[in-house]
């Protein structure tokens, strides 16, 4: 059994490398020769996106001054050698799409980002400036997925959307909720309308979207983004003075978040997971979710009475 703290000393020391040494040592065609990360398809296209993206709530929100910024740069580095795709922010989370934007223009933005982000306001025509602003904080003249944040004022920001999609700037629309929240009303949204994406709450003990949303997005040809996979690390830190079990080594999980995350991409209705981090070496813990074995239902079963016990 591989001990969590080693393994986070060793990712620390990687993250001391110098800049230009640390990306030809991690660069994605190196790591893609070793092996192929996971991916699945969004329903709407077929197009294959990676199963763990990055979350930016909190994580990004950080003065635009050069210690957190350079940690940002460096953490947005690490995500894309190691294979990453999606990246999800909003403006509700202060100057988060700020900071993205900046960092993926460091990063000559890399062509694997899969970009998205949200509007979150009550006001239709304020909407339409969030969408506008965040296209100028990417740097994007096209956003990949845009979504009605926490299903605010969803009718006309969803007309909205399907405007901007018209117009060729974004290519996907959605709608969100977390916590647990509003799901008889997400379920409605996603029985009537077109959508390509929803984004909702998934984890080893948040299951309820088990019972109906998942099989709905399944049978409505939508793409799930499962959001707090770690409870916003609470989950990491109710479980990780506790060793995993000798057979977590059969799925390749060296530490809590790799066991956490491939629970929840293995569900086969889940899409991606955005875990977040503000901790280069934690970054590189969640990408080694990306690769090898991943849980059957057997072993999916197996983990949860794991878990249950704890």
């Amino acid at each position: 059994m591989i001990d969590r703290r080693r393994s986070r000393r060793s990712f620390l020391k990687l993250a001391a490398a110098s800049a230009a040494g640390w990306w030809a040592s991690l660069s994605p065609a190196g790591f893609a020769a070793e092996r192929a990360p996971h991916r699945k398809p969004i329903p709407s296209s077929g197009e294959r996106i990676p199963v763990i993206g990055m979350g930016t709530w909190i994580t990004f929100n950080v003065p635009d001054a050069p210690g957190p910024m350079a940690v940002r740069r460096e953490i947005l580095g690490r995500f894309f050698a190691r294979g990453g795709g999606m990246i999800d922010s909003s403006p509700m989370y202060g100057r988060a799409e700020a900071v993205v934007g900046d960092c993926l223009r460091a990063l000559d933005r890399p062509e694997a980002l899969f970009s998205a982000t949200k509007i979150w306001t009550r006001s239709t025509s304020t909407g339409r400036e969030q969408h506008a602003d965040s296209l100028d904080l990417w740097g994007a003249g096209r956003l990949d997925l845009q979504q009605v944040h926490n299903l605010q004022n969803w009718q006309a920001h969803l007309e909205t959307l399907r405007e901007r999609r018209e117009a060729g700037e974004v290519r996907y629309i959605g709608i969100t909720t977390s916590h647990g929240r509003r799901h008889d009303e997400m379920e409605r949204i996603m029985r009537s309308e077109d959508l390509d994406f929803v984004q909702l709450t998934y984890n080893i003990l948040d299951r309820e979207a088990e019972q109906r949303l998942l099989p709905l997005a399944t049978e409505r040809g939508i793409a799930v983004i499962a959001n707090r996979p770690f409870r916003q690390k609470a989950l990491i830190e109710r479980f990780e003075d506790h060793p995993l079990p000798d057979w977590a080594a059969e799925i390749e999980c060296e530490n809590w978040p790799q066991f956490l995350l491939k629970f929840i991409v293995s569900h086969p209705d889940v899409t991606c997971a955005i875990p977040a981090t503000s901790v280069v070496a934690h970054m590189g813990e969640n990408m080694g979710a990306l690769y090898g074995p991943m849980p059957d239902a057997a072993m999916r079963e197996r983990m949860v009475a794991w878990v249950g016990d704890l």
